[in-house]
């Protein structure tokens, strides 16, 4: 079973992008709503192309490999 991570991005300066998790949703067209909802909030409005839907499976590990921590 999937659900859906409504994501929002946009370019700051250099390499910096602001990313933001709107929110996770039963469905692709609950997501769809979603995205309408935040296009007219202060900010979104000015970044309208700034979204995206990302199906994600439930009930699965979606990091199996572990991690390093890197110093910037």
């Amino acid at each position: 079973m999937n659900v859906y991570l409504v994501w929002h991005t946009h370019h700051i300066s250099g390499d910096q992008d602001d990313e933001k998790l709107i929110g996770v949703y039963s469905t692709r067209r609950q997501a769809e709503s979603a995205i309408d909802r935040s296009r007219s909030l202060p900010g979104f409005r000015d970044h309208r192309e700034g979204f995206e839907i990302c199906p994600y499976e439930i009930d699965q590990d979606h990091w199996t490999d572990g991690f390093v921590t890197m110093q910037y």
